[in-house]
């Protein structure tokens, strides 16, 4: 069956109802958080952009933490010789988006001028590379995992 969502699910038949249920999951969390913050909001002053980011941000964790630890990401890995070359794959993708994101924003943004600018790109760009490399590691070895299982 074909929707207007089609385009965010996987062409595999079972990574695709995986997805969809994940989706499901997710959007039943997120009415309930809803839900959760209507009734908090006669007692605390919540602001609606605040409100909304922790909808969203809800959604998205759950979606992409689901979507992490279930390891159906890589289907093809399940020997230890194409666990290896995943990971250095895994590895060399961090590090090529760090000095691809490094570059592009010395050229665009200009040069930190100062140390505290330097901590802020540098903090920012190590911590989003890190979780990069965790989920993506994580994900790896629980697919491992599974299709060793499934031999």
């Amino acid at each position: 069956m074909k929707s207007w969502i089609s385009f965010l699910l996987p062409n595999d038949e079972y990574k695709e109802k995986k997805m969809l249920y994940f989706f499901s999951e997710g959007a039943v969390i997120l009415f309930l958080s809803l839900i959760v913050m209507m009734i908090c909001n006669k007692y605390f002053h919540l602001d609606v952009e605040i409100a909304l980011l922790v909808a969203i941000a809800i959604f998205l964790f759950y979606v992409s933490g689901r979507y992490i630890v279930s390891g159906i990401e890589y289907t093809d890995i399940s020997t230890e010789r194409a666990y290896k070359k995943e990971l250095k794959v895994i590895s060399i993708r961090t590090i090529g988006f760090v000095v691809i994101y490094l570059v592009c924003y010395l050229i665009f943004i200009n040069l930190p001028k100062n140390f505290n600018e330097w901590f802020e790109i540098l903090s920012l760009l190590i911590g989003v590379s890190i979780i990069w490399f965790l989920s993506s590691y994580i994900s790896l070895k629980r697919s491992y995992k599974k299709n060793k299982q499934l031999l």
